[in-house]
């Protein structure tokens, strides 16, 4: 592979930036979609990309990833709120 080359189209960061604000918990719906596996997943699966394209490092990839997989597969749940 030709490295002078970006090994990503130009607008991909952006997009994969966009895409994971789009998909994260915040403090506002954070209590109604917190349990949601799907949106944990997806928010965690956003930010692996986003860093695999920002050229982060692999480790958090990974880990991103695995805990995104945890989610999937049911092995991660929300504990709860510990003040409730």
């Amino acid at each position: 592979m030709d490295r002078t080359k970006p090994m990503w189209p130009e607008e991909a960061l952006p997009q994969c930036r966009d895409l994971h604000g789009s998909l994260s918990i915040d403090d506002r719906n954070w209590h109604q979609l917190k349990g949601r596996w799907e949106r944990r997943s997806a928010e965690l699966l956003s930010a692996a990309l986003v860093q695999l394209l920002s050229q982060g490092d692999r480790s958090e990839v990974q880990a991103l990833t695995e805990q995104a997989l945890g989610w999937i597969n049911g092995a991660l749940k929300d504990p709860g709120c510990p003040h409730h």
